[in-house]
């Protein structure tokens, strides 16, 4: 009898979830969820934001428990009260968003998730064997705050290698990650499945998935929809399953003329107040009417200090050094801005986009306030805040359960229809959009792009500022990349591949380092 109990354990999975189920109150974020994952291979979790994806994870990691259903190790029913109990097991996790102390060195930051007596001595070896070993370069005595976001998501997949894992749980890895990083990372994990280490990966971006994924499980509002070989599907299909319908295809801008000169900035540089903040150093640039430039950059290179001198948040030094339609406004703030014609659409939604407890009829105001017939005398005309809203509404598919909700109620994707079409509703000759697509569905995404795309054909300057790469390509006409707070040359879309803006991203765009790019 003991031998058949070896055999089948044999033969089981490494991990299997039978019928999880998490609720939250009323909100049932995990339904009757299955999960199967065998040794060594790598196993793509999809779902479109809000589909249940990081509430399953932090169960198989011990930071959530469910209120239904079982997992099993290797054929037998475990618990998992807190991450010690996975990590026991053998199951390691590497978070989208990093636990890193920024004063401490790299062996100082492992050390604090080790047993408490470690050696940072002895840690700093390891970490130089295994980061050598597996492509994944660290110095251990390095201090976290002068590395790269990639250098940061080492130490994390460092750390997580030294337990020995036998299933590790990635979350978003390649986000922050330049294209050269991202295939290093790939063939790391590649080399651990061909180890027998079994890969759980979740990512938005379906290419990759495509690439290194052997299986998939779907998630769509918290049910397990779909399971398949994403090797044999396309990204659309994929992007089908998670949605639940077609996703309406982009139309590409293609190549067109354009206009004059409507967005111009001039050696913008900048000190942030924030003393973790990113300097901007000298950046020129200018967008032209019909053209849509695409700043990419990976996460805290200066994104976010950038959007707020272009928007008037943040003063720059000279009037001159931003100017909309020839119109000096680098000491205008952000409503004189929006006079001119101008609009923005900031990453964040909730708090700097919109206001969570408001009405969408009331967080028109919050822009069109300057430049709308929405107040008049201090007084609010209600009706046509109304009225504007519904107008949005209607033109960008905004799901709402009532004609004026609240904005919190409203999914990330649907909320940021209304942000951008909050703008978009008055044909702004210059928009200005921070990750326009983060966290929406594929739907909302096609939507939002194919607007941005028809503006500019309208003649407006548009300038969006992503992470994504996938978007850059499907609508910029011109493209350039910011690191370190420097913005490199822009170049034309056509000329621009992977490789490309994977060195721009990665700092090589100085005058003696264009060569360089141009041969990629």
């Amino acid at each position: 009898m003991a031998g058949t109990d070896a055999a089948d354990t044999a033969r089981a999975p490494l991990l299997e979830a039978r019928g999880i189920t998490k609720q939250f109150g009323t909100v049932v974020a995990n339904d009757t969820v299955d999960l199967v994952v065998q040794e060594g291979e790598i196993h793509a979790l999809l779902g479109e934001n809000g589909a249940g994806k990081s509430t399953l994870v932090k169960m198989l990691y011990g930071i959530l428990e469910p209120n239904a259903g079982e997992v099993l190790w290797r054929g037998q029913p475990v618990t998992l009260r807190a991450p010690a109990d996975a990590q026991a097991l053998g199951i390691g996790m590497v978070f989208q968003h990093f636990s890193l102390f920024e004063a401490l060195t790299v062996a100082e930051n492992i050390t604090l998730a080790l047993p408490k007596g470690t050696s940072t001595r002895e840690v700093a070896k390891q970490v130089r064997s295994i980061s050598e070993d597996y492509g994944l370069p660290l110095d251990p005595n390095r201090h976290v705050y002068s590395l790269s976001v990639g250098e940061r998501q080492r130490i994390e997949i460092v750390r997580c290698l030294m337990q020995n894992p036998r299933l590790i749980i990635m979350d978003e890895p390649t986000a922050v990650l330049t294209p050269q990083e991202a295939d290093k990372l790939f063939e790391t994990l590649m080399r651990l499945a061909g180890e027998g280490c079994s890969i759980l990966y979740i990512s938005h971006r379906l290419e990759e998935v495509k690439r290194i994924c052997s299986t998939a499980t779907v998630l769509r509002r918290g049910k397990v929809v779909a399971s398949c070989d994403p090797r044999e599907e396309t990204a659309a299909t994929l992007a089908s399953m998670m949605v639940g319908a077609d996703v309406e295809d982009v139309k590409a801008p293609g190549v067109h003329d354009f206009g004059a000169v409507r967005l111009k900035v001039d050696a913008l540089s900048s000190v942030p107040e924030d003393p973790l903040g990113t300097s901007l150093r000298d950046i020129t640039f200018q967008v032209r009417g019909g053209e849509i430039l695409g700043i990419a950059g990976v996460a805290g290179n200066g994104q976010e200090e950038l959007f707020q001198a272009l928007s008037g948040i943040v003063s720059a030094p000279r009037a001159e050094t931003v100017t909309i339609d020839g119109n000096p406004v680098g000491r205008s703030d952000v409503n004189a801005r929006r006079r001119l014609g101008a609009a923005f659409a900031p990453e964040e939604r909730i708090g700097e986009a919109a206001v969570a407890r408001f009405k969408l009829s009331e967080n028109v105001l919050l822009s069109g306030h300057a430049t709308e017939s929405l107040v008049n005398g201090g007084i609010i005309n209600a009706k046509t805040a109304r009225d504007y809203t519904a107008q949005v509404i209607e033109r960008f598919d905004v799901r709402v359960g009532s004609p004026d909700p609240e904005a919190g109620s409203l999914s990330g994707g649907n909320l940021q229809k209304f942000v951008v079409g909050r703008e978009m509703r008055r044909s702004p000759g210059v928009f200005i959009l921070s990750q326009p697509t983060w966290g929406v569905d594929a739907g909302a995404a096609a939507v939002i792009r194919q607007a941005l795309i028809d503006l500019a054909a309208q003649g407006s300057a548009v300038v969006v500022i992503s992470q994504d790469l996938d978007e850059i390509f499907q609508i910029a006409d011109s493209i350039a990349a910011i690191s370190h707070g420097r913005l490199s040359p822009v170049y034309p879309a056509a000329e621009m591949n992977m490789e490309k803006i994977g060195m721009l991203m990665g700092g090589v765009h100085a005058s003696e380092s264009k060569e360089a790019v141009d041969a990629a």
